[in-house]
């Protein structure tokens, strides 16, 4: 897929007041700090779509961008500086809930985990969350650049053998990426385009 058009839409923290198009959409999430404004800019070929920062948890709103005019990346804000508690859901903000529970339109969502650390917890209750609510997400490795390869591979080993532990059947998909050096840039696009090809041709709200 080719990325001609990637235009911001609206920032909104109710479910309600998202867009009313019936377009297929992919939600990118995160701890903050997880790089996960580079990755959206460098898939999108824009230096500046997504606002980047050195100070953790700058997005704090849904943000909805509309590509090539059919679907739609929507950029959630980080769960890495929310309260955590025994409850998952206390983990990320209640609107962040309400959006993966009440959003008809989405269709995939992108958990994205830095390449260079253990499993976190935090990670780690949040997939269960998304799990138990049945909710369709892959897993996007960020800054495979800042490590050789042999560790890129042995941190993925790791990190399956831990969701192994935690009581999932398989690996969800993953991807490998870096933002600075463009890895996995095409990998995820053609995901992307593949299943909005099979939204297009079997959901006839779409």
């Amino acid at each position: 897929m080719k990325i001609n058009t990637a235009e911001f839409i609206i920032s909104n923290s109710e479910v309600d007041k998202c867009p009313k198009d019936f377009l297929p959409e992919y939600a990118f999430i995160g701890r903050s700090n997880v790089g996960k404004s580079s990755l959206i800019n460098m898939i999108t070929n824009h230096k500046n779509l997504a606002k980047t920062s050195g100070r953790p948890g700058k997005t704090q709103l849904i943000n909805h961008f509309k590509i090539n005019n059919n679907w739609f990346l929507v950029d959630l804000p980080g769960y890495g500086y929310a309260k955590v508690s025994k409850k998952t859901k206390s983990v990320f903000q209640q609107f962040i809930t309400d959006y993966f529970e009440k959003r008809e339109q989405l269709v995939c969502a992108f958990v994205l985990i830095d390449i260079r650390h253990e499993a976190q917890n935090i990670d780690l209750e949040f997939m269960g969350y998304m799990g138990e609510s049945e909710i369709p997400f892959c897993i996007i490795f960020t800054k495979a650049d800042k490590i050789s390869k042999v560790k890129v591979d042995s941190h993925i080993a790791a990190y399956t053998k831990q969701m192994y532990a935690n009581n999932w059947a398989e690996m969800p998909p993953y991807f490998v990426t870096s933002a600075t050096e463009f890895t996995g840039k095409e990998e995820l696009l053609t995901y992307i385009d593949e299943v909005n090809q099979e939204v297009f041709k079997n959901n006839s709200e779409f």
